[in-house]
């Protein structure tokens, strides 16, 4: 009877060890599809071509009503306007009749203007920037159907030219921007350039080019409408006190039709790791003390513009927030993870590297001082207690590049960083 019972035990034990095993590759397994949802080209990068912000938002939104999150009397979007140039149709160039290709060779300036044609390069002598004779030159050429041809670093310089010569500047068919890479960056702008403006790697940009064609089409909103999305569940003992856990959906979206930046690690990776939160608190036998919100915020990209907006137009008492933790760039950690305004909390940090220490989940926990880097620093300037984690190494993941996809990731160290989540929000 005893051998009986052992094995019956040890059946049971094998038994629940091969379903925990299971549950925990079908977790990771829906971290991965959602991933490969957000950075698909259905969501068009996320971004403000195509309305992909408004199509990611709808999509969070069916997450966040599935799972089981409330919303607050709102609703779950708050909306809010940004200025930003949306280049969402013609991205072409052409070198001495050789094209470039979009994102391997060249992308558009995020401020570029619009426009179409053809011109001969003229190479920008930057001397004009600091010699006066030189300048005087530059004022008496005539730059009509030229390309002007700039090195990166002497960009900000030509633009910021003095008023005598902007007319002159104006007059120009393009700017070409050359780069010295090793990879070229996209941005999200909120303003536009009165000429085209291209970016090309050193390497793909020919030597003794003589002609180019282009074209690029852009136009600036002025009054955008995007949204955050944000959703709770309320605690068990203190509902009016909220620990809140925040990651930003948008990325880059479209330069022209067919390119695009997928944007999985940045942020996608954050955003599926903040629907995997909201989904273990959701769960009965997980109900927390305090109430924690979910804020997925849009407008990252373009200059922290949600979360901004979020703490201008709080949803409740920014008072009532015990721990704010933003979540970005979370798809690597094989050396560690990075904790900005980790030396401004001294004693969460602290909290945070004993519960790493005793459950060894992490390499190393480093720590960083005060950054505007992401959604956490605008509810840090008005007093809000916040850390902003974000892990480190890595050599599969892309930032700002359309290879910034799904089957990339290697999600390292994603359960880890989760179940240190979850330690430091219990012990909070």
């Amino acid at each position: 009877m005893h051998s009986m019972l052992r094995h019956r035990w040890l059946f049971l034990s094998l038994a629940l060890l091969l379903f925990c095993i299971q549950a925990q590759a079908q977790d990771m397994a829906r971290v991965r599809q959602t991933i490969q949802d957000l950075s698909s080209p259905a969501l068009h990068g996320r971004g403000y071509a195509f309305k992909g912000d408004s199509l990611a938002a709808d999509y969070l939104q069916k997450q966040f009503a599935a799972i089981g999150l409330r919303p607050f009397a709102s609703g779950y979007q708050q909306p809010f306007t940004l200025p930003v140039n949306i280049l969402d149709n013609r991205l072409r160039l052409e070198v001495d009749g050789k094209a470039l290709v979009p994102g391997v060779d060249f992308i558009a300036h995020a401020a570029t203007g619009s426009g179409s044609g053809e011109g001969r390069v003229y190479d920008i002598d930057t001397l004009v920037l600091q010699d006066v004779d030189v300048a005087q030159q530059f004022l008496t050429n005539n730059l009509r159907n030229k390309v002007l041809v700039v090195q990166q670093r002497h960009l900000q310089g030509l633009l910021e030219l003095p008023e005598p010569f902007q007319p002159q500047l104006k007059s120009v068919a393009a700017v070409i921007v050359r780069q010295p890479g090793p990879k070229l960056m996209g941005t999200v702008r909120g303003e536009q350039l009165p000429f085209p403006v291209l970016e090309v790697l050193e390497k793909a940009w020919p030597k003794k080019s003589k002609k180019v064609t282009f074209a690029v089409d852009a136009r600036l909103e002025p009054n955008y409408r995007s949204q955050n999305v944000i959703g709770f569940v309320p605690g068990k003992i203190k509902p009016d006190s909220f620990v809140v856990v925040t990651a930003h959906y948008d990325h880059l979206g479209h330069q022209g039709r067919d390119l695009y930046f997928p944007g999985a690690h940045d942020n996608a990776s954050g955003t599926a790791m903040l629907l995997e939160l909201a989904r273990y608190y959701a769960q009965p036998q997980n109900t927390p003390d305090y109430s924690i919100a979910f804020m997925a915020f849009a407008g990252e990209e373009a200059g922290l513009v949600g979360s901004r907006f979020y703490t201008e137009h709080p949803l409740f008492p920014l008072s009532q927030i015990k721990f704010l933790l933003n979540l970005d760039l979370m798809s690597t950690g094989e050396e560690g993870l990075m904790v900005v305004n980790g030396s401004v909390f001294p004693k969460q940090f602290a909290l945070l590297q004993k519960l790493n220490q005793q459950n060894g989940y992490l390499s190393q926990i480093k720590s960083r001082g005060k950054a505007a880097n992401s959604d956490h620093y605008f509810f840090s300037e008005k007093g809000v207690p916040a850390f902003f984690f974000y892990t480190l190494g890595g050599t599969t993941t892309e930032y700002h590049h359309p290879n910034d996809k799904a089957e990339t990731l290697p999600l390292t160290k994603f359960k880890e960083v989760m179940l240190l989540i979850e330690d430091f929000i219990k012990a909070l």
